[in-house]
């Protein structure tokens, strides 16, 4: 039931510079109508029985406990259209219902009055989407091991968690906390978000099997694309990790034959911990721990159980180049990353996701300042550059469940290396970037009061910096000459960017260092003297093109 605060502001219009055709189905998924904003889900209660030889949902069901915002007597939740819904019941009755792509209206007997609390429990199976391209292209990854065993898990970032359980699939609003129990044969293991409650063992008519049936607790707010589960011949080890004097349960849950190379790889975890809870605050989900478990894919940031699939190598699938050459794990970094940035922190719109990737993406910046200095960081950060396209911009289309471009990560990160400058006072930086965390911990926002809130604790008015970054695909170019007159040399300058963009920017020449602040006019500036070998622009700390004349 995260809080939800909507504040859009005016020059938060998404470029025309490209176009797409949306079609209802969009609309009923990204937008928010009244149908959805009447009622607050405060508890989910999911029950899976998982057939891996089918690859179904069978005998499956969701309770979902909310509060009425509103009187009505209809609700919309959302279930992809392949998957069946046998009934859904209210009060021990049976509700009508009727679909419309993967919008499901439910059709109350009475009206729902405001400030009530209910539950309906919906009860369906099928065959959920086979992921194509996971995490990316989401849905199920169904798999065997190196020994043949089942090997399952999902993701649906994007996708939808509707893909596969019936929900509001809508990331403004989450659950206060959720169950998900799972029922597996008793060959395998059940692994969720959470903490683990109880186990039990029996034969399952649904199944035809012994099963075991694991029932998982999430206590914290939680978005719809982070419930997962995978489902394999897992081992489990643990860790704990400590800081002033409390303890956080670190549980790695990997396939057998890797428990080895396992333990040496995880040793990361800890000191990255510290480094994130430096810059960001306490981990966000102390209370449900703290965990790594091995996935059939690259990687996701499940909450509080993020899928590892990096094969135990350094950098991204092995390639360092990725990551300037260090020798870090990119997925365990990244992932962990967005507990606080997309987790803890979660936008309402996926049109703002430029806050869950674009922070996190500079959280690998600080941890390696923090790991391997500020010269290292520079060089990091600026190695993102190349993963920059500028096909787009970073900001989506609202209401539509469309994203911006993925530049949202690299561009982001380097836009938020900018911001840091544009400060200019690392102990005014760290702590705004410590406080956005703290502040909007465990809320749903949009992505302007991110902006907002900057500008106020900066009291700089910072609205065509993050519109130039964030609603434009190019970036701003400095326009420079350098003009001789006789042993002098003068300095004319200009930014190429939006109308009113007036960021300061550095220069160094000779052994001095100056701060410029060009606009969209030529300004002139004398700088005497100097071995024009030694003039530079700042584009390491600015994410900038410069363009000598």
């Amino acid at each position: 039931m995260r809080c939800i605060a909507v504040l859009f502001l005016s020059f938060f219009l998404v470029d025309s510079i490209y176009s797409q055709n949306f079609s209802r189905k969009d609309s009923l998924r990204g937008n928010l109508t009244s149908l959805r904003t009447c009622y607050d889900v405060v508890f989910y209660d999911l029950f899976l029985n998982i057939d891996e030889n089918s690859r179904s949902l069978v005998g499956s069901s969701n309770s979902i406990h909310f509060q009425a915002k509103e009187n009505f007597n209809k609700i919309q939740i959302d279930l992809a259209q392949n998957m069946q819904i046998n009934k859904i019941e209210f009060l021990n009755e049976d509700l009508i219902f009727e679909r419309d792509f993967d919008a499901v209206y439910i059709y109350f007997p009475k009206q729902i009055k405001k400030n009530e609390f209910h539950k309906i429990k919906v009860y369906y199976e099928g065959q959920p989407k086979i992921a194509k391209n996971p995490p990316w292209d989401g849905g199920f990854s169904w798999k065997q091991d190196k020994n043949n065993n089942p090997w399952i898990s999902v993701s649906c970032q994007g996708t939808g968690a509707s893909t596969w359980w019936p929900c509001k699939d809508h990331q403004s609003d989450e659950p206060d906390s959720m169950q998900i129990t799972g029922v597996v044969r008793s060959s395998l293991q059940f692994i969720s978000n959470g903490n683990l409650r109880n186990q039990k063992e029996y034969f399952s008519e649904v199944l035809s099997s012994n099963v075991i049936e694991s029932c998982w607790f999430v206590s914290y707010p939680i978005n719809s694309y982070n419930v997962t589960l995978y489902i394999g011949d897992y081992i489990h080890f643990s860790d704990i990790y400590l800081k002033n004097k409390d303890t956080l349960m670190l549980d790695y849950f990997v396939l057998k034959n890797n428990l080895i190379k396992a333990k040496n790889h995880f040793k990361q975890v800890k000191p990255m911990l510290r480094c994130f809870e430096n810059y960001f605050g306490k981990y966000p989900y102390w209370n449900d721990g703290y965990a790594l478990v091995e996935a059939p894919y690259l990687g996701m940031e499940h909450q509080s159980a993020i899928a590892y699939g990096n094969n135990y190598l350094a950098g991204y699938r092995g390639n360092i180049s990725y990551i300037d050459s260090l020798k870090f794990d990119f997925i365990i970094l990244h992932e962990t990353g967005h507990e606080w940035w997309g987790n803890s922190i979660t936008t309402n719109d996926i049109a703002d996701m430029w806050v869950h990737e674009g922070f996190c993406t500079y959280a690998e910046v600080l941890y390696v300042e923090c790991m391997y200095g500020y010269d290292k960081m520079l060089s990091y950060v600026n190695n993102q550059k190349k993963h920059v396209k500028n096909d787009r911009p970073i900001i989506g289309k609202y209401n539509l469940n469309f994203k911006g471009s993925s530049d949202m990560y690299s561009k982001g990160s380097l836009m938020l290396h900018t911001l840091r400058n544009v400060i200019n006072n690392d102990s005014s930086w760290f702590k705004l970037i410590k406080n956005i965390s703290i502040d909007f911990r465990d809320k749903n926002i949009d992505g302007s009061e991110i902006i907002q809130y900057i500008n106020d604790r900066t009291e700089l008015d910072l609205t065509k910096f993050f519109e130039q970054y964030l609603n434009h695909r190019q970036i701003p170019t400095f326009d420079y000459k350098l003009q001789k007159h006789g042993a002098h040399y003068t300095l004319l300058y200009k930014w190429k960017a939006i109308d009113g963009f007036n960021m300061p920017i550095k220069i160094n020449y000779g052994t001095k260092n100056k701060i410029l602040f060009p606009t969209s006019l030529w300004q002139e500036l004398d700088l005497g003297f100097f071995d024009i070998e030694t003039f530079n622009v700042r584009d390491d700390l600015f994410f900038i093109r410069v363009n000598k004349m």
